[in-house]
């Protein structure tokens, strides 16, 4: 009996690790195309950036784009944290804000193929793939804020222009690497507000793990209270003002969207961290 127990554990392991992840399956559109960089210098060239056009949660017009943007015109770093319900766990990203080109959003997701939705258990179980979603601020903020109802919050982060390109440069190689060798998305390994840590971590940050990486829809008091974002507001201010769902859907499909949702924003905080690029301590 125990040799026979003992066999059939190591028959399910080496079932477990012969489940190898894949670029060829029925991609739902939204992840069917996988982004590439193309870096030279201070110029790249990114492919696969997502440009729907949204009439409904469902219905949309599939664009994907090449945008070219330049290191050196890049001038800050914004954090979004997205609520399918307001509580302990939402969905982070960031978008990175140039002076001569649209924000550039980078949305770490699970890569769902047509007929399936997230599903945070099996995620835990080599259930979805990995994809870096690089797109437009009019579709991956407005589809959740317009589109599927979620709440949404932007906050202007402190970071120094040289930790915010080292940060960029990262995602990139990151989003190269994928497009090569795909990978699982695992909620407490290879998610979203892990990865950005992650990559925090690899561009300079400093600091330890706190639980609100994993419950991140805390994280936004996190950034607060370590001084990333504007301090200047008590942080219940703060987060009124950075709720932008009136000012996309009053913006939705407007081309000056980017600049709209941030209007009524409180002022980015210049040059307050110097060396990290989201700064948790």
């Amino acid at each position: 009996m125990s040799a026979a127990l003992i066999l059939l554990y190591l028959g399910v392991i080496a079932w477990w690790i012969s489940i190898a992840p894949s670029h060829e399956r029925p991609w739902r559109p939204e992840v069917a195309v996988m982004p590439r960089a193309f870096i030279d210098g201070d110029h790249v060239r990114i492919t696969g950036v997502r440009n729907f056009e949204y009439r409904s949660r469902d219905d949309f017009t599939v664009r994907y784009e090449e945008r070219e943007i330049s290191l050196s015109h890049l001038t800050g770093l914004d954090f979004y944290v997205s609520y399918w319900s307001e509580g302990p766990v939402g969905h982070t990203f960031l978008s990175f804000i140039f002076d001569n080109a649209p924000p550039l959003s980078i949305s770490i997701e699970t890569r769902p193929e047509v007929g399936e939705g997230f599903a945070p258990i099996a995620s835990l179980f080599k259930q979805f793939e990995l994809i870096y979603v690089v797109g437009d601020e009019r579709d991956l903020v407005g589809v959740r804020a317009n589109y599927r109802n979620e709440t949404v919050y932007l906050y202007r982060l402190n970071s120094s222009l040289a930790d915010a390109r080292r940060l960029l440069l990262i995602y990139l190689a990151r989003i190269n690497e994928l497009a090569d060798r795909p990978e699982f998305y695992h909620l407490l390994t290879n998610s979203c507000t892990i990865n950005i840590i992650r990559y925090a971590n690899a561009a300079g940050r400093e600091g330890r793990f706190d639980i609100r990486h994993l419950l991140n829809g805390l994280i936004d008091s996190y950034l607060y209270h370590s001084g990333r974002v504007n301090t200047s507001l008590p942080f219940d201010e703060l987060r009124r003002r950075s709720l932008i769902n009136g000012a996309a859907h009053a913006a939705n499909g407007a081309p000056d969207f980017s600049a709209r949702i941030r209007a009524a924003l409180p002022p980015r905080v210049e040059g307050a961290i110097s060396r990290t690029a989201i700064g948790i301590r």
